[in-house]
């Protein structure tokens, strides 16, 4: 009989063994598999205050992921100093003491207009903004709206430029909070002209034509400033959540600009820093088609989110903060402790057939083949349960993935918790709420999964098999 035939018997001779194995290698695959999944999933979440409005999409950076750019591009550059791909750093001594200073430029914040344009030139998108992040700069010949009872020390002491490259689709404005009162908007193309809010230009004795200039906000002493036409003034209905604190960025000082208008003034022409992209839909009934389409785009989704017009937002779970580090650590401990495992079911497989092997030896059976007939037996059992394990894996994938987002937005609310009272917010934070998450399993993370298991089988036989194959058939039968 050939050595499958004697392990088919094996396998069948002895059910409670086998059944042990079974159960092991199930678990283990499924554990595995989800685990890798888990690390892929998509999740959909609702962000309750950056909705896109109407029928479109918007594209904004992902935080987690800019955070991963920088701690792979620290690592690169290592102790020393210099810039690689946006990012700087730098020894300084303060105090006589050195330390590191490290910064990001507009290259590598900025939303990347290559992939803005590949969005935008997915069928079924009619037409799409850009808008720049806020932009601090210093008023020149007008004066702007400060809270008289605030210490302006610490401010920076200018407005906010925000720039698009089409004005209607600016959020703002198709919220319906912000609407023009007189004139008009910027028009695509158009270039230095601006839109002010009806309180600067009521202080100013601003209107329609007026010219005003801007200088760079931290360069009080610098002569060089742009100018821009006012073509239009707003009023808002509530006002806008500010950037960051300070009368800088209140509200009545939010000035609308042309898209390249505030990377000129501050400084950096020809480096734009984009914060956001809108994209139109032409047709509403065609609305979730465009949008698995836009999905489809070839770019680095990696970097973004992307939020529908309810505020859902998909995004990789490799973005959702350290989803990933804790999938491939509990892929770790899960391969680890399966090789253990696996080790004790085959010590006790070759105790347990202590009297077999030494027989099979007595007999002049090659040591490699009587271990080979072993491992024919927990591969055939192994392979049964894989098989198994991958018709129940995207069931458990997803339970597996919903509890470790469940475990990471409690890691973050008890955060939140000890910071309160430590951190003021001029405005309300950002809300999120998970709507769900999909855990997909590909085929891939089959082969990998079938491959992982095999590996520790064979480790596991291999180092079981040594401890008895390397005695001599007396040895074996004396200790019977």
């Amino acid at each position: 009989m050939n050595g499958f035939g004697l392990a088919w018997r094996s396998v069948i001779r002895k059910p409670i063994k086998s059944v042990l194995l079974f159960v092991t290698v199930f678990t283990i695959s499924l554990l595995l598999l989800s685990g890798m999944s888990s690390g892929k999933a998509t999740i959909k979440m609702q962000d309750h205050t950056r909705q896109a409005v109407g029928a479109g999409l918007l594209l904004e950076e992902n935080e987690a992921d800019r955070h991963r750019r920088i701690e792979e591009l620290s690592r690169q550059l290592g102790h020393k100093e210099g810039s690689y791909g946006g990012y700087h750093q730098e020894k300084i001594t303060v105090n006589g003491v050195e330390n590191w200073r490290t910064w990001t430029d507009n290259s590598f914040e900025t939303l990347l207009i290559e992939d803005i344009e590949a969005i935008a030139a997915t069928k079924g998108i009619a037409d799409y903004n850009i808008t720049t992040v806020t932009t601090a700069a210093r008023p020149v010949d007008f004066i702007r709206i400060e809270d008289e009872d605030v210490d302006q020390y610490s401010d920076l002491g200018g407005v906010s430029l925000i720039g698009n490259k089409d004005m209607s689709m600016d959020s703002n404005f198709l919220s319906g909070n912000a609407f023009i009162t007189e004139g008009r908007m910027i028009q695509e193309g158009e270039k230095d002209v601006c839109v002010i809010s009806s309180e600067l230009a009521d202080k100013n004795q601003l209107e329609i034509g007026s010219r005003i200039r801007f200088g760079k906000c931290r360069d009080k002493e610098g002569s060089m400033t742009y100018e821009a036409e006012v073509v239009g003034i707003y009023q808002v209905k509530q006002p806008i959540a500010p950037y960051m604190f300070g009368d800088t960025y209140r509200s009545e000082n939010i000035i609308f600009t042309d898209l390249d208008f505030p990377e000129k003034v501050d400084g950096k022409a020809g480096d734009p820093l984009y914060e956001k992209a809108y994209f139109k839909i032409a047709d509403v009934n065609d609305y979730e088609n465009v949008k698995k389409s836009v999905m489809g785009a070839d770019i680095a989704w990696e970097r973004y989110d992307l939020i529908d017009n309810n505020g859902n937002m998909n995004t990789l779970s490799t973005n959702f903060n350290e989803m990933e580090k804790y999938s491939r650590a509990l892929v770790w401990v899960i391969s680890g402790a399966g090789l253990i495992i696996l080790f004790l079911i085959f010590q006790f497989w070759m105790k347990s057939r202590n009297r077999e092997i030494g027989i099979m030896l007595s007999m002049g059976t090659l040591k490699i083949r009587i271990l080979a007939q072993i491992m024919t037996e927990a591969l055939m059992i192994a392979a049964a349960a894989v098989l198994i394990s991958f018709l129940a894996a995207p069931g458990v994938s997803g339970l597996t993935a919903d509890y470790l987002v469940e475990q990471q937005i409690q890691s973050a609310e008890e955060r939140d918790l000890l910071d309160e009272g430590k951190v003021a917010f001029s405005y309300e934070k950002s809300g999120q709420d998970v709507l769900g998450v999909e855990a997909e399993i590909t085929s891939g993370m089959l082969m990998q999964d079938a491959g992982g298991i095999a590996l520790l089988i064979t480790i596991s036989v291999c180092v079981s098999g040594i401890v008895i194959l390397k005695r001599n058939p007396k040895d074996i039968l004396q200790n019977l």
